[in-house]
């Protein structure tokens, strides 16, 4: 049976994450040919609707409202009802980022919808099976949906492919006009502490430090070989504890989970509580000078010697396979 889904967009500087366009996909394993309605909220979010029409939704609900210019639970909540309470979706599908994870349990509760959160993978049809990993990313489950009700889904990022974008599909756009009353919290001011660039939750290729770079100074390289891959650059707890860098781009237990095409653990251990963050990565490459370090035991490719020696020949060396394309 067809089915309706919304998908919730999330952007950020005036852009919609990748994550959005991969739960347009989600969704499209899900409806059974049914309508896939896409929904933007923020500054500027009529803008952003030909992005998501493109990448597979067929039509968008734009919400721009002043107490919504920046992210608070309360007012993106009570914008998200009104659009459920207007479309009635069976199936709603959203990205397990930091606002997915806060505003999908709030919304669940007041759909009386079944949650199915942190999802890697979907099998589709009547009854969708969900893919999803337990105890640190150690083993996964399968979860599928019982009853007739609404269900929520979030979506880890790099997980599921995105659609190919068609700048030829058409599909409407339409402006909505949302009550939000009696916030709670309302925000005054952003203070970014985290560099520019690549999201580090969303990046294909990830550089990361631990201990072993030693200073803030020692992050440097890694940031340079970053940038020449169009990467992120992470860190490990240790790495945070110690000031190397901020803790933005902790990865971890505690910090990010990320799962890119490819991850450098540089200087890194391999302690239990990082792997719980990165070991669903596609390709891990370490350098350690400890043989016996246990991120060896995960990693596919492992380099045991100086980082502070291999990190700038493998960056010379891959300066001249970039320049050749």
């Amino acid at each position: 049976m067809a089915k309706k889904t919304v998908v919730l967009a999330e952007a950020r500087n005036g852009e919609l994450r990748n994550v959005s366009f991969e739960a347009i996909a989600a969704a499209g394993q899900l409806t059974n040919g049914g309508e896939i309605v896409g929904v933007v909220a923020g500054d500027g979010a009529e803008g952003l609707a030909s992005d998501l029409i493109s990448y597979g939704a067929d039509r968008v609900i734009a919400i721009e409202h002043a107490d919504l210019t920046q992210y608070t639970t309360d007012a993106y909540k009570q914008a998200y009802l009104q659009v459920f309470d207007k479309e009635n979706p069976d199936i709603v599908v959203l990205g397990h980022t930091s606002i997915g994870k806060d505003v999908s349990p709030r919304l669940a509760v007041k759909m009386d919808a079944a949650l199915i959160s942190d999802v890697v993978g979907i099998e589709g049809g009547e009854q969708p099976a969900f893919t999803r990993p337990i105890y640190s990313g150690k083993a996964f489950e399968k979860k599928k949906p019982v009853g007739d009700g609404p269900l929520i889904v979030t979506i880890r990022p790099n997980n599921i492919p995105a659609n190919e974008p068609d700048s030829a599909r058409a599909g409407d756009t339409e402006a909505l006009s949302v009550d939000i009353q009696d916030l709670r919290s309302v925000v005054k001011d952003v203070v970014k502490k985290a560099t520019g660039g690549v999201d580090l939750s969303e990046a294909n290729i990830i550089i990361a430090g631990g201990r072993g770079v030693k200073s803030e100074e020692g992050f440097k390289p890694l940031e340079e070989l970053a940038e020449l891959l169009g990467g992120a650059v992470g860190a490990s707890r240790g790495a945070c504890d110690a000031e190397y860098c901020d803790y933005s781009l902790q990865i971890g237990q505690t910090g990010k989970v990320v799962t890119p095409d490819l991850y450098f653990a540089i200087g890194l251990s391999g302690a239990i509580q990082h792997l719980a963050g990165m070991s669903n990565s596609k390709v891990i490459v370490a350098i350690n000078k400890d043989p016996e370090a246990p991120i060896f035991e995960v990693a596919d490719y492992g380099i045991v010697g100086d980082l502070f020696e291999i990190v700038p020949l493998l960056t010379e060396e891959l300066k001249g396979v970039v320049a050749s394309k």
